[in-house]
């Protein structure tokens, strides 16, 4: 664990931290998508222009500036005094959420902050999203197999990908041992979508160890790429689309006596509207999540999400000038500011 940094020291871990989550960590870990880069850096240089304009220095930043009350405080800003949209105002909490979540991974005693900016409330969107699943129903229905049978560790692993990738149920069952890449940097799955498009899904940690432990167990010498990862043991052959459905209802009724949030009818396609739900409430835009999903408009995306068109302008904003320009002029300051330290910009470009 790094060292907590002494009080003088806060402001310049703080702001070596900021460049290296923009240029570094973000593109390497989070995403390749420029746009989506732009609205991280974007959402940074917004709230360290809000900081400087309540009076904070790069002598006085500390991370007391980075709690709660603080967080509140910007996104009041953000609202009231530039105008933004609650759609705006949510992908800009999203993306500040995401840096503090690095922080307390490069300082375990600053993990609080995370804790504290996830409690912040998001604006009321102005439009309600599709159905989808709730990010605690997801948690206790992942937790509802039992891991210590092979069913359950098949069944974790199909609705983990279901999920954490946002995949088609059919692109999970045909899935096979060809597209599926671990033992590299950044573990991947190649995936063939509708049309016969391919696209990256890319793995987190975590839905990678299953699948990694889900291959280690089951076809340990396997080396036939054309092999599919989840077939049938009865058939050979990919399991039927009704057999993953009924061993999800399965789950689904003993999940929700743990969370009621947790619908009794849920289905695999539930799992994937749930994780396009999230990456847009996490702050990610829906271009980026247009590639996500292997969708080739943006405009399936727009009906997916149940995001209309004014609704699209207002998230398009975070990948747009949205005015930075303006915001730049307004806080024009001479000598160093706390953008500059955090290598941000004036304009937020």
């Amino acid at each position: 664990m790094a060292r907590k940094p002494l009080a003088g020291d806060e402001a310049i871990f703080v702001s070596r931290s900021v460049h290296e989550f923009i240029d570094e960590y973000a593109p390497t870990f989070l995403t390749s998508s420029a746009s989506t880069l732009k609205g991280y850096r974007d959402s940074m240089t917004l709230y360290f222009a809000f900081l400087e304009a309540e009076g904070v220095t790069p002598a006085t930043l500390g991370f007391a500036h980075l709690e709660r009350p603080w967080i509140e405080r910007w996104v009041a800003w953000l609202r009231d005094t530039r105008r933004n949209s609650p759609d705006t105002c949510n992908n800009r909490l999203g993306a500040l959420r995401r840096f503090l979540e690095y922080l307390g991974s490069r300082d375990a005693t600053l993990a609080y902050l995370h804790v504290e900016a996830a409690a912040v409330k998001r604006q009321r969107p102005t439009k309600a999203r599709a159905e989808g699943m709730s990010r605690d129903a997801v948690k206790a229905l992942l937790a509802a197999p039992d891991t210590t049978t092979r069913v359950g560790r098949r069944d974790l692993a199909i609705m983990t990908l279901l999920y954490s990738c946002a995949l088609r149920l059919g692109e999970v069952r045909l899935l096979t041992l060809g597209q599926v890449h671990l033992d590299v940097p950044k573990p991947y799955l190649t995936i063939r979508g509708k049309g016969g498009k391919v696209r990256t899904a890319y793995l987190m940690p975590g839905p990678a160890a299953i699948l990694r432990a889900w291959l280690r167990d089951e076809m340990p010498a396997c080396t036939s790429p054309d092999i599919l990862i989840f077939a049938s043991p009865v058939t050979g052959r990919a399991l039927t689309e009704p057999a993953v459905d009924k061993r999800i209802k399965l789950y689904a009724k003993t999940a929700h006596e743990a969370c009621a949030d947790v619908p009794l009818r849920a289905h695999a396609h539930q799992l994937r509207h749930a994780k396009a739900s999230h990456w847009l409430e996490d702050g990610m835009n829906i271009v980026e999540i247009k590639f996500l999903l292997g969708h080739e408009n943006i405009e399936t995306t727009m009906r997916y999400l149940d995001i209309t068109t004014g609704d699209k302008a207002k998230a398009l904003a975070t990948l747009l000038d949205e005015g930075e320009t303006q915001v730049a002029r307004r806080w024009e300051a001479r000598g160093t500011t706390l953008r500059e330290i955090c290598g941000l910009s004036r304009s937020g470009k």
